[in-house]
Formats: structure tokens, C-alpha cells, sequence
């Protein structure tokens, strides 16, 4: 961490690994320091409000036309990849508005590196129409530099969420280590790579493709100005880090939803010094200072956002970036676990760590659910039953967990590869044993009483 930069989520950073390689005067100099060549990365269009420009100015010794096929045959030289998992929308199979759980998948039976090891679980939208996200999940063996292999997504930003195994995220800026309980996020047009940590034999874990509008963290209205949610200042960027090298190496891009490859000759790793505000960072999880009641029932899980990655309609997100972190849970005359509820928004949720109090002894790190739109859910029996004989009276501290959720506008439409081999059909039963309870003879009492009362109860 000494090594990166400490600033703001959406501010400027700068960072050379010469010094005097970043121009202080002017980002375009006729004689650049070191000859090196300016170039600009634009993720806004260049007439947008001032506060929603996203740009970097790179100084790299190679301009990036030199860093992807440039010859007189380089149409032909971008081949197209079918990927056997890894798709985008839209999806021309029908989805039922049913409950789904996709469970984790297996590790690689050959040798796979982050590319090979993806596997598309559900999407929406269409990366062509800048719009909607793809929810992934990955397990490698192998680095993507053991393979001279480079990534460069340009449908979108891709927010990765390691679940076993630290990584290494390589970038254009410099490098991130990235582990279990962290998050890293890579903005789109970057060149990366996401390589094995030292030491990590293999690595799994989900990410997200957004194609909409850049994440931002969430207003705070009236919690204040200085606390509570993510804070800005525990993002962190890489600093500068460059290699020059030349060898037989391969660019995978990724563009109107379809995957190319293509032949390098030179290291697209070359930049020298760079300074804007698109750079990749990450974010320790364990810092999210959650907010939650202190007298009766709980908020809804919007009080748990990240990062929100929002349309033109005030309030209405593409995706919605929510963790369920550890915490204390004191709410008093409550049920504690999720309530049973009917969305317009549509959830996907993953666990990383621990267990997830609606579903605690069914839903397993490395699983996926999918709830759309107005489709009914909720905690499963055994919740139920064990948050309706709770003594409310004690607060609960849940600790070893770490679930989240990306919630969209649009419904999440589940591959075909997910329906087929990794579909938990017999999810639905687990709200089978919740009982039914209504005794009309069971009169409630006169006065309803309050859910905190002032004083303490006997």
C-alpha cells in the first residue's frame, strides 16, 4: 500500500517512474522528457459537464498505435474469438420470472488464465448501446503474463471481487495487488492484465462488466460530510511502473460485445508517467463504514452502496454496487433477516466470504442468485424460523461474512452455459418449509407496541 496513491475516487492523481517525465506546464510538449510520446485516454465525451470528465494523459515510450496490429493486413489479424462462456447481451433465449441459483464453478481442468477461466452468469442491456452490465465469475491456474496475453475491455469498466486468492492487476498506470475481501476496479479503454499474486497457485472469485455510466460513490445527504459508506480517500491508485519489452505477445479486446485477437509486438506496459482522473483503483472493503438503525426495523440494502453506476434518471442506477459487510445488527422488536419483498430493480448476489443471514446454510461462497423484477423472495425457512424466536433485546454482531449485490434496472437474463450446467433447479424449495402462521382466533393486542419502546422492556 506504501507504494500506491492515496487521493480521491474520481480525483486527479500523477505519477512518474522518472522524474521529470510528467510535464507540469503543458500535456502536449513538442520535446517531451525522455522522448517520450504523449497520448491521451478520454473515457467522457469531450463535451460533457466538467464534473463528469473522466481522462488520463499518458508518457509512454511507445504511442498505443505500436501496441495493436498496424501493418497493411491488420483487419484480417484481429481474429474473432468465440468464447465458450464468456458472452455479452442481448440473449435471445427466453427467461422465465423465476427465482435462480447458480452454484460455484469448477476449477479449470486445464490449465486457464483469467480469459480462459471466465464464465458468464447472467447479463443485460447491450455493450454496442452503452448500456446495462454482465455479471462473471472466474477461476485460474495461470498468470496472463505467463502467456504474453494483454486485456483491453472497451464496452466497459470491469469491477473485480477476488473470492480465493490474491491477485496481481496489472495496468497501463501500474499495478495493484489485489486480495480476498478487496475490490479492484479497471476503467474501460485500460490495457491489464490479471495475473496470479506471488505465491497463489490459482485464484476465483466474480466481476462485473459495466457497460453504462462511470461508478461514482454514492451522495451522503444527510449522514454528513465526512463519514460513513465508502470514503473517497481509501481508493487507491497504482503509481507508475514501465517495462520495455518486445516479443511475440497477443492483445484480447473486447468490443461490441464480441471478443478479438490480435498479435503484439511490443509491451503496451511502457508508460512512464501519467496524471487524470481514469485511473484504476481498489478498495479494501473491510474500511466500509456501514450505517444501519439503532431502535427498530432496517433500512433497505441502498444504505450499503459502494458505487452506483447511474442513467439519466435522477435516483435510477444502470447497477448498484451493495455489500453486506460485518457489523452490529441492534434493532430491537424486529425481524432482523431480510424482509420478503418484490422489487422493481433486479438483484444478483454473491457471496465472498462467511454465510448470508437470509440464506445461511444454503447459499455458498462462490454461488450466484438472480431475483428480477417483481419476482417474489426472501429469507428460506430456516431464517424465518430462527429470526422469529430471536431475543431481539441483544444486539447481534454479524462478523465472518461478506456478501454483495449488483442491483440493476434492467432483469438479469442467465446464459445458457449458467441455465444448463451450473442452474440449481431445486432452489424454489427452500421457501417451501416457511409455515404458515395466520390464527384468526390470535387477536393482537389493544394497543400496538412500539418497536423501540423508550424504556427497556422486562
Amino acid at each position: 500500500e506504501a507504494e500506491l496513491q492515496h487521493g480521491s475516487f474520481g480525483g486527479f492523481f500523477h505519477s512518474e517512474a522518472l522524474a521529470g517525465a510528467l510535464p507540469r506546464k503543458q500535456n502536449s510538449p513538442q520535446q517531451p522528457p525522455y522522448g517520450l510520446y504523449p497520448e491521451l485516454l478520454s473515457g467522457s465525451a469531450f463535451t460533457v459537464p466538467r464534473a463528469k470528465n473522466r481522462y488520463a494523459w499518458f508518457y509512454r515510450i511507445r504511442p498505443s498505435v505500436q501496441h495493436s496490429s498496424h501493418n497493411a493486413t491488420a483487419f484480417s489479424t484481429y481474429e474473432h474469438w468465440a468464447h465458450p462462456t464468456w458472452v455479452s447481451p442481448p440473449f435471445k433465449h427466453v427467461c422465465p420470472p423465476a427465482q435462480f441459483r447458480f452454484s460455484p464453478i469448477a476449477a479449470p481442468a486445464s490449465s486457464a488464465d483469467f480469459v480462459d477461466g471466465t464464465v458468464t452468469i447472467a447479463a443485460n442491456g447491450n455493450p454496442a448501446a452503452q448500456d446495462g452490465c454482465a455479471a462473471n465469475v472466474y477461476a485460474m491456474d495461470t498468470s496472463m503474463s505467463a502467456r504474453g496475453r494483454y486485456l483491453r475491455h472497451m464496452d466497459g469498466d470491469v469491477l473485480i471481487l477476488p473470492q480465493e486468492g490474491a491477485l496481481e492487476v496489472r495496468t497501463e498506470f501500474g499495478d495493484l495487488r489485489v486480495e480476498p475481501q478487496e475490490m479492484a476496479l479497471v476503467q474501460r479503454g485500460t490495457v491489464f492484465q490479471v495475473n496470479l499474486a506471488p505465491g497463489m497457485s490459482s485464484a476465483r472469485g466474480y466481476y462485473m462488466e459495466n457497460f453504462g455510466d462511470f461508478f461514482v460513490i454514492p451522495e451522503l445527504g444527510p449522514i454528513g460530510i465526512s463519514g460513513g459508506l465508502a470514503h473517497p480517500r481509501h481508493f487507491l491508485a497504482p503509481s507508475a511502473r514501465y517495462e520495455e519489452a518486445e516479443g511475440d505477445f497477443e492483445l484480447v479486446s473486447k468490443f461490441m460485445g464480441n471478443l478479438f485477437r490480435s498479435p503484439l509486438k511490443y509491451s503496451p506496459f511502457d508508460v512512464v508517467g501519467w496524471y487524470g482522473n481514469l485511473a484504476p483503483v481498489k478498495y479494501d472493503m473491510r474500511l466500509f463504514c456501514a450505517i444501519n438503525t439503532v431502535t427498530y426495523d432496517h433500512p433497505d440494502p441502498s444504505i450499503n452502496t459502494v458505487m452506483s453506476s447511474y442513467t439519466s434518471t435522477p435516483g435510477l442506477a444502470n447497477c448498484d454496487f451493495v455489500i453486506f459487510p460485518p457489523r452490529w445488527v441492534p434493532s430491537e422488536g424486529t425481524f432482523r433477516p431480510p424482509w420478503f419483498h418484490r422489487n422493481v430493480m433486479s438483484e444478483f448476489m454473491g457471496l465472498l466470504h462467511g454465510t448470508y443471514d437470509a440464506k445461511p446454510d444454503s447459499f455458498k461462497p462462490g454461488a450466484s442468485s438472480i431475483h428480477n423484477r417483481f419476482v417474489p423472495h426472501g429469507p428460506d425457512g430456516i431464517a424465518v424460523e430462527a429470526g422469529s424466536k430471536l431475543d431481539t433485546t441483544k444486539p447481534e454482531r454479524y462478523s465472518g461474512t461478506l456478501a454483495f449485490m449488483w442491483e440493476t434496472r434492467l432483469p438479469w437474463h442467465p446464459t445458457e452455459y449458467a441455465l444448463q450446467s451450473l442452474h440449481d433447479v431445486g432452489y424454489p424449495e427452500c421457501w417451501g418449509s416457511v409455515p404458515k402462521r395466520f390464527d384468526p382466533l390470535a387477536r393482537p393486542p389493544a394497543v400496538e407496541p412500539y418497536g423501540f419502546p423508550g424504556e427497556r422492556r422486562h
